[in-house]
């Protein structure tokens, strides 16, 4: 005979219950152990014990926890599934999803990342959370810009826009699938991204590099011609950038661009 929700779901006491209904009705889909020490008081981190056992709750990380819907079914927890951007939201503060992960939310990107990719201002161990992964990049506060808001899942959202994401994937091709993947994406892309203001991103930035590999792609990909007066300003640093951070430093000496080349972007490569 099949469980019902409440044989697999073990019933609640009475100051069980009052807890999850008063989160509940206070719209508590993620909660704290602050939040439900000031309804139970104490005796909630023995509850919040409890209610992960009879999974009526799950447990994120240390101290954050989310209400698991009866509508989810017989096995709670164990069959609960959330959007990895919604959970990445309570993780840290400041946060937003970017590198990859932002790539692929705006559709630059047809791989879908093993991990989230979080960009936040403290440094963080990764974390497992639901079987998914969750990467955190700390940056620097002067860095911290350039976000829009989302909905997932009913939670607001913040995450990179469209021309930070690629700023930061130059940043840091290593979070982001690549430098082929990112060249990839901004030759698919160019229509929807604005070349000038990833320029003036990386400038606020402080990272020179950034734009050194935005003009090599773009050169490469045979997209320049349209775009070389945005960098007609710009004073490159003398010391030469990798191309591509993630292989060795073999290649040629690019002078125009200031870089070593040590990866091979063939668009049309791309094309299949």
């Amino acid at each position: 005979m099949a469980l019902t929700t409440e044989q697999y779901r073990e019933g609640l006491t009475g100051k069980e219950s009052f807890l999850i209904s008063t989160l509940a009705r206070s719209d508590k889909k993620f909660f704290t152990i602050e939040d439900a020490k000031a309804i139970a008081g104490e005796q909630a981190v023995r509850m919040l014990v409890n209610l992960v056992k009879k999974k009526w709750i799950l447990k994120l990380k240390r101290g954050l926890y989310i209400i698991v819907p009866l509508d989810i079914g017989v096995k709670g927890a164990d069959s609960f599934i959330m959007h990895n951007f919604a959970i990445a939201s309570k993780l840290v503060e400041p946060y937003y999803i970017g590198y990859w992960s932002a790539l692929n939310y705006y559709g630059y990107s047809d791989q879908i990342p093993q991990a989230t990719f979080i960009a936040t201002t403290k440094a963080r161990k990764g974390l497992e959370i639901l079987n998914a992964s969750y990467v955190f990049v700390q940056v620097s506060k002067s860095r911290f810009f350039g976000t829009s808001d989302i909905e997932i899942d009913g939670e607001k959202v913040k995450i990179s826009d469209k021309n930070k994401t690629i700023a930061d994937c130059l940043d840091h091709p290593e979070h982001s699938g690549g430098i082929d993947e990112i060249a990839r994406s901004i030759f698919f892309s160019i229509d929807e991204i604005d070349i000038k203001k990833i320029v003036r991103y990386a400038l606020k930035m402080g990272n020179v590099t950034i734009i050194k590999r935005l003009g090599y792609i773009l050169e490469a990909c045979g997209l320049l011609e349209k775009y070389e007066a945005v960098f007609s300003n710009i004073k490159l640093s003398k010391g030469y950038g990798l191309l591509d951070p993630m292989v060795p430093e073999k290649g040629k000496y690019n002078e125009k661009w200031m870089l070593l080349i040590n990866r091979d972007l063939n668009p049309e490569r791309w094309m299949y």
